[in-house]
């Protein structure tokens, strides 16, 4: 009986052990499925962000050619091809390492050629790539527009390869890449790249635009003439393309697809681009005594770059100030650039440089812990945050124009940098590439 007793008690011990350590290797292998499915999941939220911010190199070709004359609407998109192309190239040889790699608070100085990704192990390394990349090519190409219809396509690809290997991995390592600015008592706050994207771009706009001078016929004496563009409907088709491709700028850079916080950063990236659509729609109602279609549209622009900083910070509420004063700002910048005769085609320094410096400045405003960590002045955190947004706008503008302006002057000396006269009276499509966009059509004039 009490053999019979104990081998019953043993055999029920060994099944509850056996049943035990396969309950736990169930639970433990369970754990690691849903930590590995995270993890893909993640990878693949932020590949597909990258897919969506690629979109925005065609939304920036059609506002541009759409903006300007038909006569250069080719090299409006021999730009925005090339510059992705030599930029993808520049940003991983060099640009990527300067960014990201390990070094001290200016730059890195490791991981270049992508070496810092190993093969077959870390992979990703290079998802993250691909995001960063394409966050580089759109501070890149944002220039494309301000300098449109007078500069040289090859001291356009070499302004390209600098800005991409080193002016904005430099400010992207003081930012994002545990730099200087990121190391402040509070650090800077730019989630998605009011400063280190459009502030870049537009601040390299504005040094291209000077360098270059006017486009023929836009400014006699105080008078300051229209040189439309020549179909506001591919205006129009390019906005809807950049504002489509900004769900994956904004909500991409949390880089991660298990972070419910993207839900609020597309609502706030949304309500500021639509905020900022209708500020420039009533500012130029006023202003012009028309609803001015092209304003609008860049107002709308520059309502998603003024939100684009703090989009995971501030409130639904707060995104439609800022987005609305964004829209505003944009159509006074214009008019300004316009009156200083600074010929910018389409508006790019007003919608990255100055709407950017807003957005970024609104941070400190508008922030509050509950969205994102840190209270801004109008939430009781005093100036602390606005201190080092001052700071950083400042740094960046210090940086970014002096050193944009030395290159397209350097450019200019030693290959030059503007076609001549005849070759843009005639247009960049022939002087530049032998080839017209529209060559079934017929000119009235010369300048059209």
């Amino acid at each position: 009986m009490f053999k019979k007793t104990f081998k019953k008690k043993v055999f029920v011990l060994l099944a509850v052990s056996l049943t035990s350590i396969l309950f736990l290797s169930f639970a433990s292998a369970y754990e690691a499925n849903q930590e590995n499915n995270a993890k893909s999941l993640d990878l693949v939220w932020m590949l597909l962000a990258a897919f969506l911010v690629f979109m925005m190199q065609g939304g920036f070709a059609m506002l541009e050619t759409g903006l300007t004359r038909a006569k250069s609407a080719g090299n409006i998109m021999m730009k925005n091809l090339l510059d992705f192309c030599f930029g993808s190239i520049a940003f991983w040889a060099i640009g990527f390492g300067i960014m990201f790699g390990a070094g001290n608070l200016l730059f890195g100085t490791s991981g270049f050629f992508l070496s810092a990704g190993k093969a077959g192990t870390d992979l990703w390394q290079y998802g993250f790539f691909m995001f960063q990349l394409v966050f580089a090519a759109t501070a890149a190409t944002i220039v494309s527009g301000a300098v449109a219809e007078r500069i040289k396509f090859v001291g356009y690809l070499i302004y390209t390869v600098i800005i991409t290997a080193l002016v904005y991995p430099i400010v992207g390592h003081w930012i994002w890449g545990g730099g200087w600015l990121s190391k402040l008592a509070f650090p800077f706050i730019d989630f998605a790249g009011s400063t280190v994207v459009h502030s870049v771009g537009g601040w390299s706009a504005l040094a291209g635009a000077l360098v270059l001078g006017p486009r023929i016929g836009k400014y006699f004496g105080k008078t300051i003439k229209p040189i439309k563009g020549h179909s506001l409907t591919l205006a129009a088709l390019g906005v809807f393309l950049l504002w489509f491709g900004w769900y994956g700028f904004n909500p991409g850079s949390t880089l991660a697809g298990t972070n419910w916080s993207i839900a609020l950063i597309a609502v706030t990236t949304t309500l500021g681009g639509a905020a900022g659509a209708i500020g420039g729609l009533i500012t130029s109602w006023i202003k012009y005594k028309k609803p001015d279609v092209g304003l609008t549209l860049g107002a709308t622009v520059g309502g998603l770059v003024a939100i684009t900083a703090g989009t995971a910070n501030v409130s639904p509420f707060s995104s439609i100030i800022i987005g609305a004063v964004g829209g505003i700002l944009y159509v006074y910048s214009v008019a300004f650039f316009d009156k200083i005769r600074v010929d910018d085609p389409v508006g790019a320094i007003s919608a990255h440089a100055s709407c950017g410096v807003w957005g970024t400045l609104a941070v400190g405003l508008f922030a509050q812990e509950a969205f994102g960590g840190v209270n801004g002045l109008f939430f009781g955190g005093g100036t602390s945050q606005l201190l080092s947004q001052i700071v950083g706008v400042t740094s960046v503008f210090m940086f970014v124009f002096p050193a944009m302006i030395l290159v397209f002057k350097l450019t200019d000396k030693l290959i030059g940098l503007r076609v001549t006269k005849e070759e843009e009276l005639k247009g960049l499509d022939i002087s530049e590439h032998g080839a017209e966009a529209y060559p079934d059509f017929l000119t009235t004039a010369v300048n059209n």
